[in-house]
């Protein structure tokens, strides 16, 4: 049980330089991080994720490498980096950081010794073309930006091949040094004591003639090495597959019980179709998508501990990819009107403006979600409700500073000018507003988390839907499903029953004998009434964590 101790965990996902800044410089840095730790430790959660913190030119936020094991100089140094991780670990807080294998920076110098000499060594870690018409049927993934995956070097006098922003070329896995600088980076950061990486980006490893070049027989082979390694020297280590793919072609990336791969997946596809079923007020696009989903529990050959990783939103755009092209548009025209509020197949705002700032929306999304199966990651900024700035360009406008207070750059740095603008509600929309008000995001947050983490059967439970009752329109605006561990029993830590009204209207359900013996309390609202009957009128947009009491 300890060894799959992220069963158990909620994540959080930190921005280092959007959090606080320490020496004026308009810019977070770990040193800032440190004073703020005990923020993310008081919110409930186990585990920090650190997004990309290495040497970068900063084109992609960091998810464009320049020095694998050097920390960016705006972020602090290597000591401080260290000096981070201490102060996390004395609160009993794990850290992951991001791993990013498939590219580095074309400043990176392995790139710039590969283009300036086609007899370096350096040449063959990265993949070249004399025409660039290779490959072709591996879809382009930022659509809005690059017009190929392959772009023309003047110095080299070559294309090189790249999945994400020209600046951005991909690693060639087919070089087995490769393989090796990756090791090698991999021990650098356990070596210091990280308690696991985020690995970005892993469908698209390798390339192969006539394929989509995703999710290949030789990515997953590099894959149960790379896992090999890193249990036989660093056991115990949590290494998250960040694959933004269905879930049936997820599962591979699990591994099998003698050759497994990734203790923990994203699960990509639930997240859209939570807010879809919210907008449509019918539950069918979350039923369909877990109809699809495997049951890992139970899952043949699946080695045991495997996890889905789940999430609302992120730093990323809220990714349609994984709909159809009819529900992608629909999604942007109900969730983001602007043209300024999408980017490439997603929708590039934050969770709060998502759901119009309705509190009973942000309640009733946050209840289903972490009620579902997975573990569950909080993006920096969402426990407080922080909006977004749809005119900063890319993905810039869900990245803006952390904002603390009222005071001057809302508590995140001294200096006349931060990276980006802190956003122009800060004044009305922080932590030290929301830490007196027992009833905002903040500290809904904070009872969302400690009643989750509270019920066994929410962090490890099997999971199962539950028919509301015969009434037509409540059959599709009402979702209902169980978690509970096995053998069931009444006691209140083995099962809770999730209901949801996602109309804006009453609806009725009938879900059961009425039986005076038997009593439900309600997690989500303790302070009320025990349920007598799960035949009930639900209020709209109500959610609800019934677990039973014995009565005599």
């Amino acid at each position: 049980m300890a060894a799959e101790w992220y069963h158990d965990a909620v994540f959080y996902e930190l921005y280092i330089r959007a959090y606080q800044d320490s020496n004026g410089d308009g810019q977070g840095d770990f040193r800032g991080a440190i004073q703020r730790l005990d923020h993310i430790k008081s919110l409930g959660v186990d585990c920090i994720w650190v997004m990309p913190h290495y040497a970068s030119p900063l084109l992609d936020d960091g998810y464009d490498i320049a020095d694998y094991t050097a920390v960016h100089p705006d972020y602090g140094t290597l000591n401080d980096f260290k000096a981070f991780l201490d102060a996390a670990h004395a609160r009993g807080l794990k850290v992951i950081t991001d791993l990013v294998m498939n590219h580095t920076s074309d400043q990176h110098p392995w790139f710039q010794a590969a283009r300036k000499d086609p007899q370096s060594p350096y040449r063959n870690y990265y993949v070249w073309s004399d025409t660039g018409t290779e490959y072709a049927d591996a879809r382009i993934i930022f659509l809005d930006i690059e017009s190929s995956n392959w772009t023309y070097d003047p110095v080299a006098g070559q294309y090189f091949w790249h999945r994400f922003f020209s600046s951005q070329p991909d690693l060639n896995y087919d070089n087995p040094k490769v393989h090796e600088e990756m090791f090698n980076i991999i021990r650098f950061w356990l070596d210091m004591g990280i308690d696991g990486f985020r690995v970005d980006a892993i469908p698209y490893l390798y390339e192969r003639e006539g394929t989509n070049c995703e999710n290949l027989p030789e990515t997953h082979e590099f894959l149960k090495g790379m896992r090999r390694m890193v249990e036989e020297e660093y056991p115990g280590t949590l290494l998250v597959a960040e694959a933004n793919q269905w879930p049936e072609d997820l599962l591979p990336y699990f591994g099998t019980r003698a050759e497994p791969e990734f203790p923990m997946c994203f699960h990509f596809p639930i997240m859209p179709r939570l807010y879809q079923s919210l907008k449509a007020q019918d539950k069918r696009p979350i039923v369909d998508i877990w109809a699809r989903t495997p049951d890992l529990a139970h899952a043949p050959d699946i080695p045991p501990g495997a996890q889905w990783m789940t999430f609302l939103r992120n730093h990323d755009e809220l990714t349609l990819e994984m709909v159809t092209p009819d529900v992608r548009q629909w999604m942007w025209e109900q969730y983001a009107p602007e043209p300024q509020m999408r980017l490439n197949l997603g929708i590039r705002r934050r969770l709060a403006p998502l759901l119009d700032r309705d509190k009973q929306k942000w309640f009733l999304l946050n209840a289903m979600f972490l009620s579902l199966p997975g573990t569950p990651i909080v993006y920096y900024g969402d426990e407080i409700g922080m909006g977004d700035n749809i005119w900063l360009p890319d993905r810039h406008g869900c990245r803006t500073p952390m904002q603390w207070d009222d005071s001057r750059n809302s508590g995140f740095s001294t200096a006349q000018e931060t990276y980006f603008p802190v956003h122009q509600e800060y004044g009305e929309i922080n932590v030290a507003v929301q830490e007196k008000d027992p009833k905002s995001f903040l500290n809904l947050m904070r009872f969302l988390l400690k009643t989750r983490q509270g019920q066994l059967a929410l962090r490890r439970g099997d999971f199962e839907f539950v028919e509301t009752g015969l009434d037509a329109d409540s059959t599709t605006a009402v979702l209902a499903y169980r978690r509970f561990i096995n053998p069931r029993s009444v006691n209140e830590h083995q099962s809770v029953l999730c209901l949801f009204n996602l109309s804006d209207r009453a609806q009725k359900v009938t879900m059961g004998k009425d039986e005076g013996t038997r009593s439900w309390i309600d997690l989500l609202h303790p302070h009320t009434k025990p349920w007598h009957s799960l035949n009930a009128d639900l209020g709209p947009r109500a959610a609800h964590w019934l677990v039973e009491i014995t009565t005599h």
